[in-house]
């Protein structure tokens, strides 16, 4: 008994990311200020073709989540994340998730993002973009499996590539 209830934990904790310090960029805001409520309202592209631009926070508009703040473009997308932040929050503490599928933890891009099962994906670049997209249900896996011993790690210091982040809109 005690060996299948050890089995059903470590099956559950394999299948969700785990919540640790979020990346955070030189903004002082978890997912460099933009809005993780806008992404689940914005349209999904085809795999290999870029999503749309993620939609910055308002510094003015925003919650706390495991010691991190996050900032939202409307008061109704703030009330929607302190409702359930789980639903919200990129998975792997805002980092790339091909990264942690590899086995580290590098920062997430948000404008690098992917919906899939109703969960948020970053990634760091464009050409990673295309290593996650050749099998996201196996990167998925791997990451999810990496995910149990690389969470206590420090959140990454890394700066994110070509990528420029703006302050959430006052």
């Amino acid at each position: 008994m005690k060996r299948l209830l050890l089995a059903a934990f470590f099956s559950a904790a394999a299948s969700f990311a785990w919540a640790g310090p979020q990346y955070i960029d030189n903004t002082g805001f978890a997912v460099s200020g933009y809005d993780v409520v806008a992404y689940f309202s914005l349209p999904q592209t085809q795999i290999g073709t870029p999503q749309s631009q993620a939609i910055p926070g308002n510094a003015s508009i925003t919650a706390e989540h495991n010691g991190e703040t996050f900032a939202f473009s409307s008061a109704a997308n703030r009330e929607l994340f302190t409702a359930n932040p789980d639903k919200y929050v990129p998975q792997f503490d805002g980092h790339c998730a091909y990264g942690v599928s590899k086995g580290g933890k590098v920062p997430g891009n948000p404008n690098l993002w992917r919906i899939v099962d109703d969960k948020l994906y970053l990634n760091i670049t464009k050409n990673v973009v295309g290593f996650w997209e050749e099998d996201i249900p196996g990167n998925i896996t791997l990451a999810d499996g990496n995910w149990v011993s690389i969470e206590p790690a420090a959140a990454s210091t890394n700066v994110i590539p070509s990528f420029t982040s703006p302050a959430p809109v006052k």
